[in-house]
């Protein structure tokens, strides 16, 4: 009878739904936090890399572009923007919150974190608005170049 019981247990057991390992494992809010974080971060990489290409391209062109002084000003301030940014993502990585001390200044810092990176999307708005690639006055450094031997 003994065995019969056991039979018995185990088909009630294989009957049973299994619980996939992600259900088992329960969401740890700190990783999920982190994982964020560098992913935002790579994002900030990403325009940083943008707006070093357009520092680099007002540069080259220098005065003659039509926007040269607010162009400069708005690239070299969203990337100041954006370093300060990097600052804070490192700073927020480093909190567990699942600690309650660090759970107030995660917060703090995640919402400066929101209102400074609004801040770089419009300046970027206002950089892709007076549109780098588009001035004409690049055009006619190339015309000017092609002239001289």
């Amino acid at each position: 009878m003994a065995q019969v019981a056991t039979l018995d247990e185990r088909i009630n057991e294989s009957e049973k739904p299994k619980k996939k390992a992600w259900q088992m494992k329960a969401m740890d809010a700190n990783r999920y936090a982190t994982k964020k974080t560098i992913a935002q971060g790579m994002l900030d990489i990403a325009l940083l890399t943008a707006n070093a290409s357009q520092l680099k391209y007002i540069l080259q062109v220098g005065e003659q572009h039509q926007f040269y002084k607010l162009m400069l000003i708005l690239i070299s301030l969203s990337i100041v923007l954006q370093l300060l940014v990097g600052i804070l993502f490192v700073a927020i990585g480093s909190l567990n919150i699942n600690k309650q001390q660090d759970q107030t200044a995660a917060v703090i810092l995640n919402d400066v974190i929101l209102v400074v990176v609004f801040i770089i999307s419009v300046v970027n708005v206002i950089i892709s608005g007076f549109g780098i690639e588009y001035s004409s006055q690049p055009l006619r450094l190339i015309d000017q170049h092609a002239k001289t031997p």
